[in-house]
Parts: structure tokens; C-alpha cells; sequence
């Protein structure tokens, strides 16, 4: 495994790492979830992903049971803000009163002291943002979390929350969680690349395999027991376009001798700026699988990344994307 820091920050998270979104606590049981995270740790990944959200809280308190065994300080633990909680009014946003209230909640299901990550979800448009990056500026002061960061913000939101915590000497926030795979890079690199660039955050990025597209088990059709037939509202991404696409992109994978999933993983980790991707597991079996993408990393040559994009054909910086 490899380790790269947290933007300009001086955390290091391993190139893989595994979140737990609605799998665990909700899908999953307790003993999966824990033989995922094991064999995870095996191959050296130290970065776990959370939310409040996933299943309602399930997914942290399932964290909490597992980590409690753990070397906490070996660990790097992020959970999430935001999203409604209940149908209270003040559950839910980037209010101070949310922010307090949900760490503490948070803190409590994981069983640790502090987070060293926490993100604010989602961009609040009726949250001041003075008020969010003070609030999440003084958790780090008081030691709860140690770096906070924001999911799916523009950057022009990203730049504005830097410069408030800026001028005001606060802590400004150190890394963004966007959506990135090979059907959905425009706002990554034509966007967020410049603005990390500029400001030194961080990047660690979800939905790798384009709610498993990527992995080319939709290229005959939709299994019964497939996420897309479970999950009827994805099924709208999945287009013929899309599935020709990623039977090319099978071609290539097959003479790097290894796994459509694998290539969508590999080819993530090209760019620098991308401090850790994201990779779900239901079983172990899939965290083993991952894990096998470092050794295909080396193997995407300039030669092999042209070919990439000319199956792709959405290259922002070619001027044409999709």
C-alpha cells in the first residue's frame, strides 16, 4: 500500500480505502463488516469512510463496534454532517447548533474521541458560511476533529470557505469529497484539479465504479440481485452508450490481465491530486479484489491512457466531455 498526504496537509491515507456507506449496519451485518475492514487492514488501508446518514446511523455504530478492538491512532476516521436526522428542523444543515449537536452524536456512536476527518455533506444554502467555518474550525480547536473538510462543493464554495477561515484565522477546510470515475471527471478536473492546486486540499473520491457500471456486470443486462435492480432511480445512468464503452474498456483490462473494476480503480489513482479512492465491500472476498488494483497502476503506461481515452471520448481537457 501506499500513502499519500492530505493535500498540503501532513495526514497520510493510504492510496485505497473503504467506505461503509449504506452497506454496513444495513445490508451487512456486524461479522461481514468486520471481516471487510480486516482484510482491508491487512493490505494496509487506514482510511475508513462514515456519515450520520448511512442507514440512519447504523453504519457508525457498526464503525464503533468493530474499531473498539482497533488501534485507534493507527487509524484515519472520517464521518459526515448535513443531511436530516429526524423531522426536526434544526436536525439537519450546516447551523452551528447541527454541527455541535451532530459531532457529539457522532463521537458517541464510534466510540472514539475524535474524528480526523469530518465533512460538512453537502453545500447549505441557508447556513451562513461564516457561521459552518467557524463551527467546524473551533471542533478542531477543541481537539474532536482534526481536519474538516466539505463533499460535493463548488469550488468557488471551497475558495469562499478558505477565505472567510482566512481572514477571520481560522482553520480553513483541508480536503473535498467529490464523485469521481471515468464517466464523471469534467467538474473534477476541470474544476477542482486548479482550485487544489491552488488552495492545497485534498481530494478522496466516491463512486469509483459509477454505482458498479464500471465493474461490466451490466453489460448483458440487469442481474436480479444487482444494486441497479434493487435501486430503480440508478438505472437511468445506465445507457447503451455507457455499457459499449465499458465492453472496450473490458478489452483493455483483459490484456493488462485484470478486471474491468480493477482498470476503473487503477485509472483513478493517475492523478496526483487524488489523495485516496474510495472502494465499497459486501465480503471480503471484494476487498481482495480491490487491493489487486496497486499492482495495476504501474502498468498504465502513456501508451495505455491514450487508449483509455479513446474509448472514453470525455477528456475535459480535450476540450470534449460527456
Amino acid at each position: 500500500m501506499e500513502y499519500r498526504r492530505l493535500g498540503r496537509a501532513g495526514l497520510k491515507v493510504s492510496e485505497l480505502s473503504l467506505g461503509f456507506w449504506v452497506t454496513y449496519g444495513n445490508q451487512v451485518g456486524l461479522d461481514v463488516a468486520r471481516a471487510c475492514v480486516e482484510a482491508a487492514l491487512d493490505y494496509g488501508v487506514n482510511y475508513f469512510d462514515n456519515a450520520d446518514i448511512y442507514g440512519k446511523s447504523e453504519a457508525e455504530k457498526v464503525m464503533g463496534a468493530i474499531i473498539k478492538d482497533l488501534d485507534r491512532s493507527k487509524l484515519v476516521i472520517s464521518s459526515k454532517v448535513y443531511f436530516p436526522m429526524s423531522d426536526d428542523p434544526n436536525d439537519r444543515g450546516l447551523s452551528r447548533k447541527h454541527i455541535m449537536e451532530s459531532v457529539h452524536k457522532t463521537l458517541r456512536r464510534l466510540g472514539t474521541d475524535y474524528l480526523d476527518m469530518y465533512f460538512c455533506h453537502r453545500y447549505d444554502y441557508d447556513a451562513p458560511l461564516d457561521e459552518t467555518v467557524r463551527a467546524m474550525s473551533d471542533l478542531v480547536q477543541q481537539g474532536k476533529v482534526l481536519y474538516w473538510g466539505v463533499s460535493e462543493w463548488r469550488a468557488a464554495q471551497i475558495t469562499n470557505a478558505y477565505r472567510i477561515a482566512e481572514h477571520c484565522g481560522l482553520y480553513p477546510p483541508q480536503v473535498e469529497q467529490p464523485q469521481y470515475n471515468m464517466f464523471h471527471r469534467h467538474r473534477v478536473e476541470n474544476e477542482l484539479v486548479p482550485n487544489v492546486d491552488d488552495l492545497g486540499y485534498g481530494l478522496v473520491v466516491w463512486s469509483p465504479l459509477a454505482s458498479g457500471i464500471l465493474t461490466g456486470k451490466y453489460n448483458d443486462g440487469i442481474p436480479a440481485d444487482s444494486r441497479l435492480n434493487n435501486e430503480t432511480w440508478l438505472q437511468k445512468y445506465l445507457t447503451n452508450d455507457k455499457i459499449e464503452k465499458v465492453r472496450q474498456l473490458t478489452e483493455v483490462a483483459n490484456d493488462l490481465g485484470c478486471s474491468m473494476a480493477q482498470l476503473a480503480l487503477a485509472w483513478l489513482l493517475r492523478i496526483p491530486q487524488v489523495s485516496s479512492v474510495i472502494t465499497g465491500a459486501s465480503r471480503p472476498e471484494q476487498v481482495h479484489e480491490n487491493m489487486k488494483v496497486l499492482d495495476i497502476v504501474p502498468k498504465l503506461t502513456p501508451d495505455v491512457q491514450e487508449r483509455i481515452e479513446s474509448i472514453l471520448q470525455n477528456d475535459p481537457n480535450a476540450g470534449s466531455f460527456m
